[in-house]
């Protein structure tokens, strides 16, 4: 296990982990934009709420995302079967 320092909102912050140290930054980096989008369009936010916001926000994407690629396996797994059929 290593430690990766990244930054969000200009704190710097130690992550111990095994994943490659791009990958955790481009995390961080990720988290970073959430939070300014949220400080830029209500400034006087506190941190909590911000990171609360960030939060919905980031599993908004993950859940849409999600929803995506079960239907890409759902459409994929019916064409397999189109296929194979025209295969028999």
């Amino acid at each position: 296990m290593k430690t990766i320092e990244v930054q969000i909102l200009g704190k710097k912050y130690s992550v111990k982990t095994d994943e490659d140290e791009m990958y955790v930054k481009s995390l961080a980096k990720y988290v970073d934009e959430k939070l300014r989008e949220i400080y830029n369009s209500a400034p006087t936010i506190d941190h909590f709420k911000a990171a609360m916001m960030a939060s919905l926000g980031i599993a908004d994407d993950f859940f849409k995302l999600r929803m995506q690629h079960e239907s890409m396996e759902k459409i994929i797994e019916e064409k397999t079967k189109v296929l194979s059929s025209l295969i028999e």
